[in-house]
Formats: C-alpha cells, sequence, structure tokens
C-alpha cells in the first residue's frame, strides 16, 4: 500500500483548511479592532507563499511592525494584544483541534520507512567544586545573560491523553451568584456583572501560536516526518534500557485509544454518506488516522 497520493491529496485539502481558519482569525480580529486597545493595528491574516503565516497591520502602522507574526515568530511578545470574539474563538476552535490531529497522523503516515541513526549521548557535566575558603564569601558579579529569542512552538507528534478520572469544577458563573446582602445599609448597591456574551473578547495569543505551529507542520511534512522517526528511535531505544532502569518511557504509541481528537467519525468509509453534521475536515482526520493506522501497525522494513 503506498499511501504517498492519498497523503498528497489530504494534505493539500488541509492547507485549504487551514487558509480559511486563518482568514477567519483576521476577520475577527480586525471586528475587534477598532474597539480594542492594541488590536487596532492587526489587519486580515493569510497564508503566503510557502505556507508561511502572517497578521499583516492596517495603513498608518509603523513601518518596523509590518510583519506582526510570523509561523516562526509569533509569540505573546510580539502580539501581546490579540483578541477574537467568543463565539469566532469557539469556532476556530472546534476546526483547528482535528486538523492538528489530522496533520499528526498524516506526519506519522509519511514517515513510514525513514530510518535515522541516534547521535550518542551528551555525558553529564560534572558539578562543579563546592568553593572553600576566602573565596565562598566573595560576591559574584553580575552575570549578563543574552535575551533568549522567541520561542517556536511545533506541533505535537502525540495525541493528548484522555483523564478519565479528572474531576471538573463548574464554578457558577457571577451573573447566577446569590446575593449575600450585608447590614451596612449604607453601602453603595453593586449590581452583578452580565452574562458572557457571543462577542466578549477572548485571549487569542495561543490560538495564534497553534494556528502557526501547524501552518509550519503543513509546510515542511518531510521534515516532520523525520522528525518524528527520531521519536520512534527514542522509544525503541528507551524500550531496550528499560530493564535496566537508565531509561524513562512515557508514551508508547503516539496516537490514544478511540475516536481521534476533535473527529466526529468513527472509522474512514470512501462510499458511505454522512448526515450534514460530519465536515470535510472529519473525513480527512478519518483517512489520515486511517493511514496512520496502517503505518504503525506494518512498518516498512525494507
Amino acid at each position: 500500500m503506498d499511501g504517498t497520493a492519498a497523503i498528497e491529496r489530504n494534505l493539500e485539502a488541509l492547507k485549504r483548511i487551514l487558509v480559511m481558519l486563518v482568514a477567519m482569525a483576521g476577520m475577527g480580529v480586525e471586528k475587534l479592532g477598532a474597539g480594542m486597545p492594541g488590536a487596532g493595528s492587526l489587519g486580515a491574516g493569510s497564508l503566503g507563499a510557502g505556507g508561511q503565516f502572517f497578521f499583516f497591520p492596517r495603513k498608518g502602522a509603523a513601518a518596523s511592525r509590518q510583519v506582526l507574526a510570523e509561523k516562526s515568530k509569533l509569540s505573546p511578545a510580539l502580539n501581546p494584544a490579540l483578541t477574537l470574539p467568543r463565539a469566532l474563538y469557539l469556532a476556530i476552535l472546534r476546526l483547528l483541534r482535528p486538523a492538528e490531529a489530522a496533520a499528526r497522523r498524516l506526519i506519522i503516515a509519511a514517515a513510514r520507512g525513514i530510518v535515522v541513526k541516534l547521535p550518542p549521548l551528551r555525558p553529564r557535566k560534572p558539578k562543579p567544586e563546592m568553593l572553600r575558603g576566602p573565596r565562598a564569601f566573595m560576591p559574584k558579579g553580575p552575570k549578563k545573560r543574552p535575551k533568549p529569542a522567541p520561542r517556536i512552538r511545533s506541533l505535537s507528534l502525540l495525541d493528548p491523553l484522555r483523564r478519565p478520572f479528572r474531576v471538573r469544577r463548574r464554578p457558577v458563573p457571577a451573573h447566577a451568584a446569590p446575593r449575600i446582602l450585608g447590614l451596612d445599609f449604607n453601602a453603595p448597591y453593586r449590581p452583578l456583572p452580565p452574562p458572557p456574551s457571543s462577542d466578549d473578547p477572548i485571549d487569542a495569543v495561543r490560538l495564534g501560536q497553534r494556528l502557526a505551529a501547524l501552518t509550519a507542520a503543513l509546510d515542511d511534512l518531510p521534515g516532520q516526518a523525520k522528525r518524528f522517526a527520531r521519536w520512534q528511535a527514542r522509544r525503541d531505544a528507551a524500550l531496550a534500557q528499560g530493564s535496566s532502569g537508565t531509561s524513562r518511557l512515557r508514551r508508547l504509541s503516539p496516537l490514544r485509544r478511540g475516536r481521534p481528537p476533535g473527529g466526529r467519525l468513527s472509522r474512514y468509509d470512501p462510499v458511505a454518506t454522512h448526515p450534514g453534521k460530519i465536515r470535510e475536515v472529519d473525513e480527512i482526520l478519518a483517512h489520515a488516522h486511517a493511514l496512520a493506522v496502517y503505518a504503525l501497525d506494518r512498518p516498512d522494513t525494507s
């Protein structure tokens, strides 16, 4: 089974969905630009040539802020005031989660047959000796540490695990909390806050980072496949050394059991008819999941 054509077809479909998500995020920023401080300089987002992710400023912004975010530079330090309306934020998140899971499975399918050689482990640095005598009481001069570069987030290669014993707290919202008044009748009356609205601004910095990470992964699928092959090699090495106790193993499989995260289809069937609630990204995710399961169950050892 050669899944190269299927991987390429699903990859192009995921890129179309990603362009739609970036456009939705740009529209939301444009909508809130007039009313939110700091967000007025943000314009529409787009996916440039080569899969690069940008947020462009409006006319009149400083020339130094012409590119506020790229796929490798999108961080809270560069854009601390990125917000989206609540309804739009949730709509993007409902599509982004299955798109990330589908991209993860395409990476696993593309890594089939890739063999990598891990570099030798670096020896641990010995601990510095304790200073003795007068030197132990001498103050050390200030160390000038270089400013770290913005962290580049990568798409996770592992599915988030389910937490069946997690206790979800359901706090009572402020607008529905009981009113407990004191005996001081001269105290000013404080009305209850209004209930949450679909137009409330939500911090979307993390969402933008996830979009940038997904863009980078779809733009460099062979590189991400080699990255997954290195993870497999480290897992196999940890399994080989597990008996000696020198290595700790965390995950055996990159996929979690059951339905993929965010998906609405349990299996891929190209000839089946689906109801209206099944989206295009659900079909892509189901097909990519089948390709990933095949690649993990039948590795290419030739």
